[in-house]
C-alpha cells in the first residue's frame, strides 16, 4: 500500500528520491494507484505554491518542483493511459506575450496548472495576438493566460484582450495575466479578468473559473 500522504509531504519538501520512491512503488504495485499518486503530488504542488508565496521557497524552489512533478507524472503515463487528467479536463492556453522571450515563469506554471489537472496548450514565447486569438477559436479554448517579464510585455497583454474584443470572442473567453510587471491597476486599465504573480494564485483562479 503507497503511503499518499507520505508523497504529499515530500512533494511540499522537495525530496526528489522519496518521491521518486514512492512512484516506482506505485509502478512496482502494478499501477492501481497512479492517479491517487498523481493527485498526491498535485496537492504537494499546492504545499510549494503556499511555501513561495510566504517567501520560504524561491523562483529555483519552483523550477525544481517542476521538474519533479513533470519526472512524476511521465513515469505514471503509461498506468494513467496516457491521460494523467482523467480524460476530462480543461484546456488552458498558455503564452508569453509578443516582445517578451522568458519562459521560465511560464514553464512554473505550466507545471503547476497540470499539476492540478489542466490540458495546457502551450504557446511558447514572443507569441503575437493573433495566434493566441485564432488557436484559442481553433481549439475552444476558453480560459487564457498570459505571462511576461519585461515591462512591455503589458502592452501586448493588452493588444491581445483587444484582439479577443475585435474577434468577438471577449464574452467567451477569460484572461488571466501574470508575472513580474502585473498589477490590479494594470489588469483593470487591459480589461483582463484577473490577476496573479504566484502559480498558486494563478491556479486558484482558473480552477474557480473552470469549476473544477
Amino acid at each position: 500500500m503507497v503511503d499518499l500522504k507520505k508523497l504529499t509531504e515530500a512533494m511540499g519538501d522537495l525530496e526528489e528520491d522519496i518521491v521518486v520512491e514512492i512512484i516506482d512503488q506505485v509502478m512496482e504495485e502494478g499501477g492501481g494507484e497512479a492517479q491517487a499518486a498523481v493527485d498526491a503530488c498535485s496537492e504537494g504542488m499546492n504545499i510549494v505554491g503556499d511555501r513561495f508565496a510566504d517567501g520560504e521557497y524561491f523562483v529555483s524552489d519552483l523550477i525544481y518542483a517542476g521538474e519533479i512533478m513533470t519526472d512524476a507524472v511521465q513515469t505514471l503515463s503509461s498506468a494513467l493511459g496516457g491521460d494523467s487528467k482523467g480524460g476530462s479536463s480543461e484546456k488552458i492556453l498558455l503564452a508569453t506575450v509578443k516582445d517578451d522571450l522568458h519562459d521560465i515563469g511560464k514553464n512554473i506554471v505550466k507545471s503547476f496548472f497540470e499539476a492540478a489537472g489542466f490540458e495546457v496548450v502551450d504557446l511558447g514565447i514572443d507569441v503575437p495576438h493573433e495566434k493566441i486569438v485564432n488557436t484559442a477559436k481553433e481549439q475552444g479554448i476558453k480560459i487564457i493566460a498570459l505571462t511576461g517579464v519585461l515591462t512591455l510585455a503589458l502592452d501586448s497583454m493588452k493588444a491581445c484582450v483587444e484582439a479577443f474584443t475585435a474577434a468577438g470572442m471577449r464574452d467567451d473567453v477569460k484572461i488571466l495575466i501574470g508575472g513580474n510587471p502585473v498589477s490590479a491597476e494594470a489588469c483593470e486599465a487591459m480589461k483582463a479578468d484577473a490577476w496573479a504573480h504566484s502559480p498558486a494564485d494563478s491556479v486558484n483562479i482558473c480552477k474557480g473559473w473552470a469549476g473544477m
